[in-house]
């Protein structure tokens, strides 16, 4: 139960402070708006993955992880991290987990790149 308090406060607060950046112009807005969208859409396509995945007639047409994967590091990670919690989808599959936050540290790093880039 921490764990999911800990996840949800984490992309929770990193939406807020990606927002908050914006309008103080740290970043472009843009960067704020993407982080957003794409998070709407990795939830909407975690919950349309569960839903299929609860019904045993559809099974074959199932989301691929690797199509969750490449949402989340398109800016979609706080979504998915979200969307973990709140459907209780893929947050017990261990490979699938540990290649989430690899997908986020690439994504994180990215950003940390871009912003120093755009800073220096």
């Amino acid at each position: 139960m921490l764990i999911k308090k800990v996840l949800l406060l984490f992309s929770s607060s990193f939406l807020a402070v990606l927002a908050i950046g914006g309008f103080l112009e740290y970043w472009p807005m843009m960067v704020s708006s993407v982080y957003m969208f794409m998070s709407a859409i990795t939830i909407l396509v975690y919950k349309w993955d569960k839903r299929l995945a609860i019904d045993p007639v559809n099974q074959t047409v199932r989301v691929p992880e690797r199509s969750l994967h490449i949402l989340a590091v398109l800016c979609g990670w706080p979504g998915a991290l979200l969307a973990q919690q709140w459907f209780r989808h893929k947050s017990k599959k261990r490979p699938f987990i540990a290649m989430l936050w690899l997908m986020i540290l690439i994504n994180c790093s990215a950003l940390a790149y871009l912003y120093y880039w755009q800073h220096s």
